[in-house]
C-alpha cells in the first residue's frame, strides 16, 4: 500500500515576542531544517518521531512516500504564509497521490497567525481530500494541546511518554504500529478522551520525577488486553487558547474497557493535582545555592534558565542568569545558549585570543537590556555539531557563527541559531568541557536533564524574566475554557 508521509511541528507560546515564518521551519531551529521527498528518508536512526516510523516500515512491503518535514524553534504564532504553504504541499500531495494510508509527524501544539488549531485544521484538511476510510494516524509530542479537531479527524494519535523526549522515535514506531493495525487487519478503534481541569507548570512535567514518572508508569499497566493504545498529554501551558492543557485519550475494540482506562488515568492525574508544582529560585538565590554545592563537588551543578528556553518560545537572549553569575562572582562556570548572532560575528572579526567589549544578549519586551562588560574571546567556530546525547542522537545541528566569551570566572557560549541547550556538544563546539565546569546554567526547562543529569551533582531551576512564564498563573490568560484552573490547586479562569 501506498503510505504519505508528512512533518509539520511547531509549539506555540502565544505570549512569546518571535513568530515562526518560512524562514524559521527552513532553518530549523535545533530540529533538521526543512526536508523534502525521498531526504526524509535519512530520517531513518535518528531520535525523531519520523525516524522511528521509518525503521519500523523498512522492511516491509509498502510504498512509502515522503513528501516534506518541517519544524521550527518554538515561538510566537506561526505565520500564516508559513502554515498555508507547508499545509498546502501536504494536502496537495494526499490529492494528487491518493495514498492509502497517512502518517503524520506533527507536534499538536500548533497555533497560527489566523487560526488557533494548527494539526486540527491540518488533519481536517487532509481527511477532507482522501475520505473517511484512508487511515490516518500521527505522533504527538508529550506537551500537545490535544482537540476534538485533532481526535475527530485522525483514526489514532499516539504521544511521548518521556520528558524529556527521548522516546521520539519509539512513539513513531507506536505509530507505525497502530497504521499496520488499521491497513493490514483492518481495525477500526473506539475513542474516548478526557480533558485534565488544571493547567500544569511545564518546569513540574518532567518524567524522571513523580508525579510524570508515576502517572506514565501507571499508563503502562493499563495499556493491555482490548486496549490497544492509550496517552496523555500534560499540555504545553503556553497557549492562550479554550483547549490548552492536558488531556487523557485511548484507542481500543472495547468500548467500556477504553472509557474505564482513560477514567482511570485521568483520576490518577488528578488525585495529585498539588505535585505537579515544583518551587523555583529567584536568580541570584540560584547561583548563591549552585556555588555553595559545588565548593566540595566533583560534578558540576546545573542551572535550569527555565523563562528564557528556546524551546518553549523563548528568544535564549536574557541576561538576568548572566548578571546573577558575574555580580556573584562565580568561578568556573559556564551559560548556554545565549543568542546574539551580532556578538557572535563581532567575536569573529575581532579574533579568537583577544579582548571585545560589547552589549550581550538582552530582550527589550522584558526590561532585560544587554550586559555591558569587556570579554576575552576564548574560542571560536561555525558551530556545526552532531547530537550524541539521548535526545536526538545522531541530528545534525548548527548555532552558525559561534563564540566563547569569558568575563571573570564565567564563560558564555554565544550562538547564532536559537538553540536549546539539549545536549552537552552544545557547549562542546564552542571550547568548553561541561563536566570541568562547576556551575552549568543552561537556557532549557527540562530537556537538557537527558544528557547532562548523568554528570550532574545536582540541579536547580531558576525564574529568570524571560517569555516561558514559569508559573501560568503570571500569564495575561484571556480565552482560556473558563473554569479550568491556571495552575495546580489555583484559581479558575472565569474567562
Amino acid at each position: 500500500m501506498k503510505i504519505l508521509i508528512a512533518g509539520f511541528q511547531h509549539e506555540t507560546n502565544t505570549f512569546a515576542p518571535t513568530k515562526a515564518d518560512w524562514a524559521a521551519f527552513v532553518q530549523g531551529g535545533g530540529m533538521p531544517g526543512m526536508t523534502h521527498g525521498s531526504d526524509i528518508l535519512d530520517f531513518r536512526g535518528i531520535n525523531i518521531p519520523v525516524g522511528g516510523f521509518l525503521d519500523a516500515m523498512h522492511d516491509g512491503p509498502h510504498q512509502l512516500v515522503p513528501v516534506i518535514w518541517a519544524a521550527a524553534c518554538p515561538s510566537a504564532e506561526v505565520t500564516e504564509d508559513a502554515f498555508e504553504r507547508i499545509t498546502g504541499k501536504i494536502v496537495k500531495a494526499a490529492s494528487e497521490l491518493r495514498p492509502d494510508a497517512v502518517y503524520l509527524d506533527i507536534h499538536g501544539a500548533m497555533v497560527a497567525e489566523h487560526l488557533d488549531d494548527g494539526e486540527g485544521e491540518l488533519l481536517r484538511r487532509i481527511r477532507q481530500v482522501v475520505g473517511p476510510k484512508v487511515p490516518i494516524v500521527g505522533s504527538l509530542d508529550l506537551h500537545a494541546n490535544v482537540t476534538e479537531l485533532m481526535l475527530r479527524n485522525a483514526d489514532a494519535l499516539v504521544a511521548y511518554r518521556t520528558y524529556p523526549h527521548v522516546d521520539m522515535a519509539q512513539t513513531g514506531e507506536r505509530a507505525a504500529f497502530l497504521l499496520s493495525q488499521f491497513m493490514e487487519e483492518g481495525n477500526r478503534f473506539s475513542l474516548e478522551y478526557q480533558r485534565i481541569p488544571f493547567l500544569m507548570p511545564l518546569h513540574g512535567q518532567c518524567t524522571e520525577m513523580d508525579p510524570a514518572k508515576g502517572v506514565y508508569e501507571h499508563l503502562g499497566t493499563l495499556e493491555q488486553g482490548e486496549i490497544t493504545s492509550l496517552s496523555f498529554t500534560p499540555g504545553f501551558p503556553a497557549a492562550d487558547f479554550p483547549e490548552c492543557g492536558g488531556v487523557v485519550w485511548g484507542y481500543g475494540t472495547n468500548k467500556a474497557e477504553v472509557k474505564g482506562a482513560v477514567a482511570t488515568l485521568a483520576n490518577h492525574v488528578n488525585e495529585r493535582e498539588a505535585d505537579w508544582w515544583i518551587d523555583i529560585h529567584k536568580p541570584d538565590a540560584a547561583v548563591q545555592e549552585a556555588m555553595r554545592r559545588s565548593q566540595d563537588a566533583n560534578r558540576p551543578v546545573v542551572i535550569a534558565d527555565t523563562q528564557d528556553n528556546p524551546g518553549a518560545g523563548g528568544n535564549s537572549n536574557t541576561t538576568g542568569m548572566l548578571r546573577a553569575l558575574v555580580t556573584n562572582q562565580a568561578q568556573e562556570a559556564a551559560l548556554g545558549v545565549l543568542f546574539d548572532p551580532e556578538a557572535a560575528e563581532a567575536a569573529h572579526k575581532t579574533g579568537a585570543g583577544k579582548t571585545i567589549t560589547l552589549g550581550l544578549g538582552g530582550e527589550p519586551a522584558f526590561d532585560d537590556p544587554p550586559f555591558e562588560g569587556t570579554f576575552t574571546i576564548e574560542h571560536l567556530s561555525e558551530g556545526n555539531l552532531t547530537v550524541k546525547g539521548p535526545m536526538m542522537r545522531g541530528a545534525k545541528i548548527s548555532l552558525g557563527p559561534t563564540a566563547c566569551l569569558r568575563i571573570g570566572g564565567v564563560r558564555v557560549v554565544v550562538g547564532s541559531n536559537k538553540v536549546q541547550m539539549l545536549d552537552r556538544e552544545l557547549y562542546r563546539v564552542a571550547g568548553v568541557e561541561p563536566e570541568q565546569m562547576k556551575i552549568l546554567v543552561n537556557k532549557s526547562s527540562v530537556h537538557f536533564r537527558a544528557d547532562f543529569t548523568p554528570i550532574a551533582h545536582s540541579i536547580l531551576v531558576a525564574e529568570s524574566p524571560g517569555p516561558m512564564i514559569a508559573d501560568p498563573i503570571n500569564l495575561p490568560w484571556k480565552r482560556l475554557a473558563p473554569g479550568i484552573r491556571i495552575r495546580p490547586n489555583g484559581p479558575a479562569f472565569k474567562g
